[in-house]
């Protein structure tokens, strides 16, 4: 395929470049980068974040391709990644850290959910007034999804749940959340889920922030007890809740893979320059260089290889491979391209304190939180099983509980 703007993209981010030009001050070239948000206490950003989304909104470029009747553009996935390019380049708070899954759950309202919801929840979603979490992993079910034991029993025309998740980004903070719970326990496991949305302000939800090696707390346990939710909060058929969710994270994924990385090998090459190897800018060293161009190359490939993926869903196809390739592969490379940072820091790169360490401590702390592209959506192991058994056709795992009915597995299923 040709990688070359079209001349409708080409105008679309000279229109992007202008108003951002307008509304943002560029990022200092000497300007420390943060890339992972799993690593502080988000609470302290967020209303500076949502300001920024609101304006995003506001301006056209906040919800680039949702629908024109939900405050959206009516554009493309492509056009919203040569914004995510263009907007790299200016001194904004970060707002992917909390919009990938707001936009992910207004993409399964408008697929999944009724007109009332459409009009309660897309656009406010959209515009940052609302903020989403993801009531899915448990102690118990992490990457086995599918074992997920919070009960959801039915009582008239509501559902009563119990139950514990765990891991939950800006629980805390969150409005709404999607919740996956297990409606029936006497088929196999991936048959008795349904998918269901919740207001976070309901009683019966108790959330309580883990504290992380990081010092921040953005991730939370959530307690469920006889939380009373509305039938018209379901979203999709009873015990349809695995089909619904695997969607879900589709997108969760997608967006993970298209996350823009030039500025951190931008910052990774200024730190090359200021550190110093046998008394030598690092940056001319033939093996820092070499890595570094490692970098280069790699990032291009995944850049380009999810491409692929968005020009599939302009042209209104199903995205192929590239969702679970960029993902597994940017994972990786961010967490890489952190440790070598570090490296290049010497002792120096063990500092935390940012009142103590180079350039507040912004490395350390970038790669202890680089593990979350390598977890959520999908562990690295799911992402190797996708790819060998949907794309290369390799034999499946073999997996002895897939069709015995979910209270026969043990371990305290009901």
């Amino acid at each position: 395929m040709d990688f070359n703007d079209t001349p409708d993209e080409a105008a679309f981010r000279a229109e992007a470049r202008a108003w951002l030009q307008a509304n943002a001050k560029p990022r200092d070239a000497t300007q420390s980068l943060a890339i992972n948000q799993e690593t502080g206490d988000f609470s302290a950003d967020f209303p500076r974040a949502r300001a920024w989304q609101v304006a995003k909104f506001e301006g056209g470029f906040g919800a680039i391709y949702f629908p024109r009747q939900h405050g959206g553009r009516g554009g493309s996935a492509l056009e919203h990644m040569i914004f995510a390019q263009e907007e790299a380049a200016f001194d904004v708070p970060a707002t992917n850290h909390f919009m990938i899954v707001n936009r992910g759950c207004c993409a399964l309202l408008m697929k999944h959910g009724s007109r009332p919801l459409h009009h309660e929840l897309i656009r406010p979603s959209l515009r940052g007034d609302l903020l989403w979490c993801q009531l899915f992993s448990e102690p118990g079910a992490g990457s086995d999804l599918a074992g997920v034991r919070t009960r959801a029993e039915r009582d008239g025309d509501e559902w009563v749940f119990n139950g514990q998740k765990i891991w939950t980004s800006n629980a805390h903070l969150a409005d709404w959340g999607v919740l996956l719970a297990r409606s029936d326990a006497t088929v196999p496991k991936h048959k008795g889920l349904s998918f269901f949305i919740v207001d976070m302000k309901s009683p019966g939800i108790r959330t309580r922030p883990i504290r992380q090696l990081t010092g921040g707390s953005n991730f939370n346990e959530v307690f469920l007890e006889d939380l009373r939710v509305p039938d018209a909060c379901r979203i999709g058929d009873i015990g349809a809740g695995w089909k619904v969710v695997v969607s879900f994270l589709a997108g969760e994924r997608g967006n993970i893979a298209v996350k823009e990385l030039q500025p951190l090998i931008a910052a990774l090459v200024r730190l090359a320059r200021q550190v110093h190897i046998g008394g030598r800018p690092a940056i001319e060293d033939g093996g820092v260089r070499e890595r570094l161009a490692g970098f280069h190359v790699r990032e291009a490939g995944v850049r380009h290889t999810v491409q692929r993926m968005l020009t599939a869903l302009a042209r209104r196809e199903e995205p192929g491979p590239e969702i679970a390739i960029g993902k597994l592969v940017l994972g990786t490379l961010v967490q890489e391209m952190t440790a070598f940072a570090l490296d290049l820091m010497g002792g120096q790169g063990a500092v935390l304190d940012a009142a103590h360490a180079p350039l507040a401590g912004v490395w350390p702390n970038e790669w202890l939180g680089s593990v979350v592209d390598r977890l959520g959506g999908g562990s690295d192991e799911i992402m190797r099983n996708v790819i060998g058994e949907r794309i290369l056709g390799l034999p499946e795992d073999v997996r002895v509980d897939k069709q015995l009915p979910f209270n026969a597995l043990g371990g305290g299923a009901r």
